[in-house]
């Protein structure tokens, strides 16, 4: 008799895998927008900087002049006691955070919204930053490239905040010990270690046992929980997958090259 595989048992809420929230001083993201943000500036001053498990960049955390508090991705420079301003009128200088319509062409930004009033959506990792290519004036939308290169409109109302999020090259610095990603795993709710299907038996997974040791076929996208795993909904695998070698480069079995379909 069989048993769940992992593929099953993730997303069930089950101690193993639930994220652990409640050791995070609270949501990283913006304020709600008020008038004073449309059409002023409110200022702040960065009370403490801290480390929150299971996030890739420090925290720092806000409190305003009118005694509100919030926390926000630290950007690189910022210190304990800066004085930080949101609004309209926000100067353009690290840690301010301004809509997109107010901020200079070519500028560095992060934490940016996708849509205004969401907290922030956009360039929130360690070391990462969007910037700010054009603005459509007529049509109120806003051109980024994102850290993946990609380029994207966004509402020039959504806000974001001028600078660099702190803490990159974490990724840079080996783990060294097992013991160190174990610790990761359990704050970010991880499954260490992870065991190839492969390495399984066969009543543990549909890739175990040692009948098929290069997996299996491809399973359509509609497969049960517990049958799909491997090429999920694959179009074409090997060698001869014409999104790897197109058809005219291929060799038949006589020598001669295939034909192009028409």
């Amino acid at each position: 008799m069989g048993k769940r595989i992992l593929a099953q048992r993730r997303g069930r809420g089950s101690p193993t895998f639930i994220c652990p929230s409640w050791k995070r001083e609270g949501p990283v993201k913006y304020l709600p927008i008020d008038e004073i943000q449309k059409t002023s500036v409110i200022k702040g001053i960065v009370k403490e900087l801290m480390h929150v498990p299971g996030l890739s960049a420090p925290v720092a955390k806000i409190i305003l002049e009118d005694g509100r508090s919030m926390l926000m991705y630290a950007v690189e420079g910022m210190y304990v006691g800066q004085i930080i301003e949101i609004g309209s009128q926000a100067k353009i200088s690290p840690g301010n955070i301004l809509p997109l319509e107010k901020i200079p062409e070519g500028t560095m930004v992060c934490n940016v919204e996708k849509r205004p009033g969401d907290g922030g959506k956009f360039a929130r990792a360690g070391g990462t930053y969007a910037v700010v290519l054009a603005h459509k004036l007529g049509e109120g939308k806003t051109i980024l490239q994102l850290p993946s290169g990609k380029t994207i409109e966004v509402d020039s109302k959504a806000r974001a905040t001028i600078g660099i999020i702190a803490g990159g090259g974490r990724v840079e610095k080996p783990f060294v010990k097992a013991g160190k990603k174990y610790h990761l795993s359990k704050s970010k709710a991880w499954k260490y270690p992870t065991v190839r299907g492969k390495a399984m038996g066969a009543y543990a997974h549909p890739h175990g046992g040692g009948h098929h040791p290069t997996g299996s076929t491809p399973v359509p996208r509609t497969a049960p929980p517990g049958q799909k795993v491997g090429f999920i909904a694959a179009r074409c695998t090997g060698r001869k997958c014409p999104q790897i070698i197109p058809r005219e480069q291929r060799i038949g079995v006589s020598g001669i090259p295939k034909k192009k379909k028409k």
